[in-house]
């Protein structure tokens, strides 16, 4: 390109603008870029060039500000899906506390805050939650789209932005957190439970806590009404009682799993972790008691340890006696 078209090109906005000035406007442009010498020429065309160059490194820099700003764009719901470290229990998406926060998006016309996202590699317009599962599920079902950020981010970076919204929103709970820790223990994304809570910068111990409540057998989990329910505080005593003795605890979840109406979750958590493991110090370690009734009525209890059960042998009663004794033993089994 000659330097008479560079010059054209840089300085077409400033033609434009001295055609465009009225008479007495266009005298003056024509005064201050209007050489008279050879010289004044030269100078007159570096002055030019220097305005033209300023314009343009501005223009770069908004640009650049431009291409790194983090601008939302609606999204159809449909074209989402879930992340593979979701960590959402299905009973978040059941709870009062999801629609209500339907119905405050239904309100408002779409979520306000946005959800964020990342293209699923090789599928185009298709894409992957980062974090806002709950919001976007409920654009889903309202039928309405979603807005969301997107971002290219990899497994490691998508698990930590996930881990750090998550722990900033109080209604994550202990045992969803686990699952999402255990599953990215279980998948290799981390190498330790140490080095996945310095990448993260949580507490190890909390982590360990949170995959124990998610490592818990099926069957423990289902004596309670939800997992949503298990209190961080609870896993060390549950998986103690587990491990000192498993039959006991395993058995007393199985029957609490049946109840037609549930216990509370702190009632629950008792009944699995009491008489788990039973102390020689304690009256309740004797493995033989007798009982002395009036007349010739005598009872024995005699109780193993190992499995927590009891065997009752009462003599000199009659058959009348069964529905006291059926009521005694349902009394202690509350």
């Amino acid at each position: 390109m000659s330097i008479k078209s560079r010059l054209e090109a840089k300085t077409g906005d400033l033609v434009a603008r001295a055609n465009d000035a009225k008479p007495s406007e266009q005298s003056k442009v024509a005064d201050d870029y209007k050489p008279k010498t050879g010289p004044g020429q030269m100078l007159a065309f570096n002055k030019l060039i220097s305005e033209a160059n300023d314009k343009v490194a501005k223009l770069e820099t908004q640009l650049a500000d431009f291409k790194t700003a983090d601008i939302a764009r609606y999204l159809d719901p449909r074209t989402i899906k879930a992340s593979h470290w979701a960590n959402r229990n299905e009973a978040s998406f059941l709870s009062k506390d999801f629609e209500a926060l339907k119905g405050e998006i239904e309100s408002a016309g779409g979520n306000v805050q946005p959800i964020k996202v990342r293209p699923v590699a090789g599928k185009p317009s298709e894409y992957e939650i980062v974090y806002g599962h709950r919001r976007h599920r409920a654009c889903l079902e309202l039928g309405i789209d979603v807005m969301a950020l997107v971002e290219e981010l990899s497994d490691v970076d998508l698990f930590a932005q996930m881990d750090r919204e998550n722990r900033q929103r109080a209604d994550l709970r202990p045992y969803e957190q686990g699952v999402m820790y255990a599953r990215a223990l279980d998948e290799g994304l981390f190498p330790s439970l140490r080095k996945m809570a310095e990448a993260l910068s949580v507490d190890a111990s909390n982590a360990s806590k949170a995959i124990s409540l998610a490592r818990l057998p099926q069957v423990v989990l289902a004596a309670f009404e939800s997992p949503l329910v298990l209190q961080q505080a609870w896993a060390s005593a549950l998986t103690e009682a587990l491990q000192k003795n498993p039959d006991l605890v395993l058995s007393r979840a199985k029957d609490l799993s049946k109840l037609v109406t549930k216990l509370s979750a702190v009632e629950v958590f008792k009944k699995l972790i009491s008489d788990s493991v039973v102390s020689n110090h304690t009256p309740s370690a004797a493995k033989s008691r007798l009982i002395r009734g009036s007349g010739k009525k005598m009872g024995k209890i005699d109780f193993n340890p190992k499995n927590g059960s009891f065997k009752v042998t009462l003599s000199g009663l009659d058959a009348a006696k069964i529905d006291d004794i059926e009521t005694a033993v349902k009394r202690i089994l509350g």
